[in-house]
């Protein structure tokens, strides 16, 4: 009997291998050329995601030539000042990508640190120190931004306080951030966005990912047909901005509230197509092809569901796309923003 899932030390959703082995399909589509733009790398004392586990998901039958290493507090430096623990995360994950190099997939080629913006003048030396160690691979950075008030809605044991998209120096390191040619991804929760959208609007030299089709929740005191119509304005409004990519994924975290993982049996990618197709087709819609990307968001989201199920759901999503459509939202909009090439 496979055990129910549990959640990590993390608050993630526990990966259970003989519960997603239970769902295995085809390859749909397994020669188009895929960049997995956001997927973590970590070793915790109850789940090691390591390159071997990453190259054991990316290497299920799709063809994933690069991948985009996403901050998650790992590896820190803990020997180091607050503000440059995360440079061990950024060495570490350097020597991951220069393992992988020459390999079929070549892991960690984009990597998104962690600096804080709001360190003032602190912010431009730190963010040289991330660039110089990473040997050519660094591309931008992430904050800790999700948040809400309802202890129910967390994607992390510990919350940031609600800040710091609103406050004045953080959009000062972000100017410093779009000033060195580098990149800012933001993870935020749906009632966030319009805080995303001051952000943009003020840094409009700042190229900015949303990630996780912007957090639409589905857990707590948030019902999924009552987060649409909100959570859609925004998505609309943070389009109109040129310089905001949309990441398509990350869905299937627990704050996502679909429950796939309560179930005696994974889902299939019909069925996670058949669930996500609304929120997906509605961030295309607004932003276009040409400004989303497909991504894993791996280990997170495989407490729900399996790397080839994942992909084969996008795929469906896709199915209606032209050429070069699908080009751009599985490789081309990665390439482009992350400076990455296939």
């Amino acid at each position: 009997m496979i055990p129910p899932a549990s959640m990590t030390a993390s608050r993630h959703i526990a990966i259970r291998e003989a519960w997603l082995d239970q769902v295995r399909e085809p390859i749909l589509d397994p020669g188009l050329p895929i960049i997995d733009p956001h997927h973590h790398i970590w070793d915790q004392a109850d789940q090691r995601y390591l390159l071997p586990e990453l190259l054991a998901d990316t290497g299920t039958g799709h063809d994933i030539r690069a991948t985009v290493f996403i901050q998650c507090a790992s590896q820190y430096d803990m020997a180091e000042t607050p503000e440059r623990r995360p440079l061990g995360e950024t060495r570490f994950m350097t020597r991951i990508a220069e393992a992988a190099e020459g390999g079929k997939t070549r892991a960690c080629a984009g990597i998104v640190g962690i600096v804080d913006l709001t360190l003032g003048d602190r912010v431009t030396p730190l963010l040289e120190e991330h660039v110089a160690i990473a040997g050519g691979r660094f591309r931008g950075v992430r904050n800790r931004t999700a948040w809400d008030a309802s202890p129910l809605v967390r994607s992390n044991l510990e919350s940031p306080p609600p800040g710091p998209l609103p406050l004045p120096a953080f959009r000062e390191g972000a100017r410093r951030l779009a000033a060195m040619g580098l990149t800012l991804d933001v993870w935020a929760y749906h009632p966030q966005l319009p805080q995303v959208l001051e952000v943009a609007r003020a840094v409009p030299e700042l190229t900015i990912i949303v990630d996780h089709c912007g957090g639409p929740i589905g857990v707590g005191p948030y019902k999924h047909a009552e987060v649409w119509a909100p959570w859609h304005a925004t998505i609309q409004a943070l389009a109109t901005c040129p310089n905001v990519v949309m990441k398509l994924g990350g869905i299937a975290m627990e704050v996502g509230g679909y429950g796939f993982h309560e179930q005696p049996l994974p889902p299939t990618s019909e069925t996670l197509a058949a669930a996500w197709r609304p929120t997906i087709e509605a961030c295309i819609e607004a932003f276009g092809a040409e400004r989303c990307m497909f991504e894993s968001n791996f280990p997170v989201d495989k407490g729900m569901c399996s790397y080839p199920v994942l992909w084969n759901a996008f795929k469906r999503l896709a199915a209606g796309a032209s050429e070069s459509e699908r080009t751009a939202l599985f490789s081309g909009t990665a390439a482009r923003v992350y400076r990455l090439t296939i």
